[in-house]
């Protein structure tokens, strides 16, 4: 075994191609049977031939955007694991996933696209993120009350910062009670670190490049029926982007609270996948959640409109439709 140590590359194509296979059918395989140099943070160059070391790609992030319940179990345990609880303060104190922490991402709201607006958000995150703890080699867990867009939106911003080992906890702590896997009340502490991270702007997008392109865009509201066609009123300005669609969050999830499986969900988001999408909601939360699922079905052009209708719709020079 230890002559396995070391580059990937050097291992035999049979034994590589062995491994890979196993990965890719269960991530975690790797907790257990891949020596240290080849583990979890670094799926990203096991599966893809051709990507750089340590190399922040997509296609290798996605396989592994989420994670089960048993899964998460079987790693409690481990130091460079971080869970986070995105429910409310009350709920997290009522029972939580042992040894996760409260992270109130909805405090953490931004609706100011503008090129300042966009830096100080950097640089808020990378504070929130360093509270937090998270480091290179931590593996990020979000979870919420079902696959929610709490969660959603930890996984996206960690995304934005090429965090490469970062999921959301499939069907939430509704589907972990189900499984009837072990609850805690007391609570945990934070170990801050110093996060950096490096931001990719192909997944964020502000109310200029909308604006642009507005033509050239496929625009997912993730909304509810009342906010897209204005009769529930939360902006200055009532209605919806022009030529946006709406597709109402909610309609990701299955009954259970987790998500629908692919095939469901293509049908869903009947749209090209070489098609460059911005989804948005009120405040880029329930719009998160609608960009994992994208992301999980293969669209590889997808944005995030992080001003969304708190910053749209009170822009009154901004186009809307009702």
């Amino acid at each position: 075994h230890s002559k396995r140590r070391g580059d990937w590359s050097r291992f035999g194509t049979a034994w590589r191609k062995s491994i890979r296979k196993r990965i890719e059918k269960n991530p975690f395989f790797s907790f257990y049977f891949i020596t240290p140099t080849l583990c979890v943070r670094n799926f990203p160059k096991i599966i893809l031939n051709n990507s750089k070391p340590n190399e922040f790609t997509f296609e290798s992030l996605i396989k592994f955007m989420l994670i089960s319940t048993s899964e998460l179990n079987s790693i409690l345990d481990d130091p460079d694991v971080i869970i986070a609880d995105t429910r409310s303060f009350k709920e997290y104190s009522e029972g939580h996933i042992p040894g996760s922490v409260h992270l109130d991402l909805f405090a953490f709201h931004w609706i100011d696209t503008t090129k300042q607006g966009i830096d100080n958000f950097n640089d808020q995150a990378r504070r929130l993120f360093s509270f937090l703890g998270v480091t290179t080699e931590k593996k990020i867990v979000f979870y919420d009350s079902v696959s929610g867009m709490l969660a959603a939106r930890g996984v996206w911003m960690l995304m934005y910062f090429s965090h490469q080992n970062v999921v959301m906890l499939n069907g939430g702590i509704t589907k972990w009670k189900k499984d009837n896997f072990l609850l805690e009340t007391k609570a945990n502490n934070f170990k801050p670190s110093k996060f950096l991270g490096k931001i990719n702007p192909e997944i964020i997008s502000g109310f200029e490049h909308i604006q642009d392109n507005l033509d050239n865009l496929k625009i997912i509201d993730a909304r509810s029926t009342g906010e897209y066609d204005g009769s529930i009123v939360r902006a200055a300005q009532t209605g919806h982007i022009p030529n946006s669609i709406n597709i109402d969050w909610n309609q990701n999830l299955s009954d259970d609270g987790t998500f629908k499986s692919d095939e469901e969900l293509s049908q869903m988001y009947d749209i090209s996948k070489d098609s460059e999408i911005v989804t948005y909601c009120q405040g880029a939360y329930r719009a998160a959640n609608s960009f994992l699922v994208l992301k999980k079905l293969g669209f590889k052009n997808v944005k995030v409109y992080l001003g969304s209708w708190g910053e749209w719709g009170n822009k009154l020079e901004l186009p809307i439709e009702e």
